[in-house]
């Protein structure tokens, strides 16, 4: 008959595990606290600054900008279940019951698997765009909505399997170190997911940059080549080689540090890099806003509107704020598609 341990403390699990608690504070813990503080704080307000901007500009009221939004939304989330985690952590995590330590990892586990699931979703409405060379998503908004629900169904089930069932309080044999309430399958499952969802991600990038070389490659042989599509075009390369490193060296050592854990590698000294890892991770959100957001030029106009408001109050009618505000950057390419000047 198996044996379950829901009346047992954290610490019993540290201990079986191997995952020592430390009831002091160490400078390695403190450190660990004050960047983490300082990221959550960072990733907090830009993506505040990018979900307001596309609630108060109608010009953002468009698919593509409500994945941004919905983006930095599961980024604000992250921010807030990191810095529950700061202040839950080091020698607080022996005083936590075992309620409370699922809380704070169903809260990590769910915002990091919706910004994961949303990067992906982003990534293919890019892929569609920039093929039919359209200026937005043909995709409605209600269909945007069915989407975003999606993704916060998905990273919702994700995040709260282990808390009902899927963890090793009646199996301490196959606990885990970094999680040591968590079972290994459940870290190698979710490992797995994601690398997955980042293979897509490359393959569909990759495709994107492909395809981006070569049509300036087949548009420069003409005279008519507009400079600024291709100016437009190489800031879209530059872009996809942001998007695709900053995701790779953001996520890809945590994903693989989990997978070993999860494969339960006895060699592997997972524990001395798993907090800077997650750290990594964790900033990968602030890179999202600005990759996705501050590299739009009329998101950085919105962003100087919302931090220097006082510096914007201009009388509500002149012809130039007229001409500024319905004025929208379009280029036509020989095949007459418009496409925006942006780097999105």
């Amino acid at each position: 008959m198996t044996h379950c341990y829901y009346n047992e403390s954290v610490e019993f699990f540290y201990n079986k595990s191997g995952k020592e608690l430390f009831h002091h504070w160490r400078s390695k813990d403190v450190l660990v606290v004050v960047l983490g503080l300082t990221v959550s704080i960072i990733v907090l307000l830009t993506n505040l600054l990018v979900i307001t901007a596309i609630v108060i500009n109608k010009r953002f009221h468009y698919p593509i900008y409500y994945l941004l939004g919905n983006l930095a939304a599961a980024d604000l989330f992250a921010g807030i279940a990191y810095m529950f985690l700061m202040f839950h952590t080091g020698p607080r995590t022996a005083q936590l019951s075992l309620k409370t330590w699922f809380v704070r990892q169903s809260l990590l586990d769910t915002s990091l698997t919706a910004s994961v699931v949303n990067l992906l979703a982003i990534a293919v409405e890019r892929h569609q765009t920039v093929f039919t060379m359209q200026l937005h998503s043909t995709m409605s908004n209600q269909r945007v909505m069915i989407l975003i629900c999606c993704i916060w169904i998905t990273a919702l089930l994700l995040g709260l399997i282990p808390s009902y069932g899927w963890h090793c309080l009646c199996d301490l044999d196959n606990c885990s170190k970094m999680a040591p309430l968590y079972s290994r399958s459940y870290l190698t499952f979710w490992a797995l997911s994601n690398l997955f969802i980042f293979l897509v991600m490359v393959v569909v990038y990759t495709h994107i940059f492909i395809y981006v070389k070569r049509k300036m490659a087949r548009m420069s042989k003409h005279t008519s080549f507009h400079p600024r599509y291709k100016e437009t075009m190489i800031n879209l390369i530059k872009t996809v080689i942001i998007i695709l490193s900053a995701f790779v060296i953001c996520w890809t050592p945590g994903q693989v540090v989990l997978l070993l854990d999860g494969l339960g590698c006895k060699s592997c000294n997972v524990l001395a890099v798993e907090k800077y890892f997650l750290l990594l991770a964790e900033i990968n959100s602030v890179i999202n806003a600005i990759v996705y957001s501050y590299r739009d030029n009329e998101m950085r106009s919105t962003f100087r509107k919302i931090l220097c408001f006082a510096c914007y109050r201009v009388p509500k009618y002149t012809p130039a704020s007229v001409k500024s505000s319905n004025t929208e950057h379009r280029i036509l390419p020989q095949n007459g598609h418009p496409i925006m000047d942006s780097t999105l």
